[in-house]
């Protein structure tokens, strides 16, 4: 029997079919766990190619020294974490780093600075940077924080493809996260970028110590942005001692491929991707994250500050689940 074509996925903003209420997400949590990735992975193919995972590499191109205080963060001025302030880096090293992560099969590269939010000059350099990377041939994303009038426009002119800006968690949560910023600070960041023409790239953390109503308050939120995100990153805290979440009990990992399989289906057209946290799932709970319609990772050995599986780990995964790499 011939098999059935796979449908091919091209990233363009879609506006949600109609409203989750928090309620409704909650449902599918409440889902037995096989009835979950069975609607999951249908949506799923109705939309990409199951065997296809993009990748993405992530650089931290300033580490340190950031003012806000976000309780998972150990680049936070206000924690005694091992992390080490360092400066902007250089577009010679950047590029370098730019052509290892082609060479290794990433297509898209992301570089992420720690700051509450750039400075005009800050801009101008990022700017540069975003320009050298992108005649490698590579998509580009940056997570900058919070932007001013005009920052998304000068990022776009230079070549941006993907603004990165996580809103972290549920909205009734952020609070007990973060002080030094407010939830709406997001949405407007958020905002300058869709009016700039910018792809975004927003999603969350679960594992800080959220319930399982607040996971589906995360997820109704993202879902119900107007477009939803075209990338969704879903990270599972990775504790970091010296931070304020280090210590809290930690997230069931079927609790955490829910809540894969409920941003796959919320929202069917977006890439959702395995953030942090990969190196402690082992293979079987990517496997299943795969299985619940994950189809982007981080791929390297670090995300900014904290551990990732290596390159050929990655590699020998795919190779035993008949992945590729597109």
């Amino acid at each position: 029997m011939q098999e059935a074509p796979v449908a091919i996925h091209r990233p363009v903003a879609r506006k949600p079919a109609s409203r989750w209420s928090v309620d409704d997400v909650a449902a599918l949590f409440e889902l037995p766990f096989n009835d979950l990735l069975f609607r999951a992975q249908t949506v799923h193919r109705q939309h990409f190619d199951p065997r296809k995972v993009q990748l993405s590499t992530l650089l931290s191109i300033k580490t340190g020294g950031c003012p806000e205080n976000c309780g998972y963060c150990p680049q936070s001025v206000h924690f005694d974490t091992p992390v080490e302030a360092t400066p902007l880096m250089k577009l010679d090293a950047v590029m370098d780093a730019a052509r290892l992560a082609k060479e290794a099969g990433a297509t898209r590269f992301c570089m992420g600075a720690a700051w509450r939010g750039p400075k005009d000059r800050d801009v101008e350099k990022v700017a540069e940077l975003i320009s050298g990377v992108k005649s490698l041939g590579l998509e580009t994303c940056v997570t900058l924080g919070m932007l001013g009038d005009g920052h998304a426009e000068q990022l776009r002119d230079a070549g941006l493809d993907y603004y990165n800006h996580n809103i972290d968690s549920a909205p009734d949560k952020y609070a007990d996260i973060i002080t030094t910023r407010q939830f709406e600070d997001r949405l407007d960041t958020l905002q300058k970028v869709r009016n700039a023409g910018v792809h975004v790239c927003c999603g969350g953390i679960v594992g800080m110590g959220e319930s399982r109503q607040q996971r589906a308050a995360l997820i109704a939120e993202l879902a119900n942005m107007d477009p939803y995100p075209e990338s969704v990153p879903i990270n599972h805290l990775v504790q970091v001692e010296g931070t304020p979440l280090h210590g809290i009990d930690k997230l069931d990992h079927f609790e955490f491929v829910r809540t894969i399989a409920a941003a796959r289906i919320t929202m069917p057209e977006a890439m959702v991707r395995l953030s942090a946290g990969r190196q402690q799932m082992g293979e079987a709970v990517q496997a299943l994250c795969f299985m619940a319609g994950a189809n982007s990772i981080f791929y390297g050995e670090k995300l900014l500050t904290t551990g990732n599986p290596d390159v050929t780990a990655d590699q020998e995964l795919f190779a035993k689940l008949g992945l590729q790499a597109g």
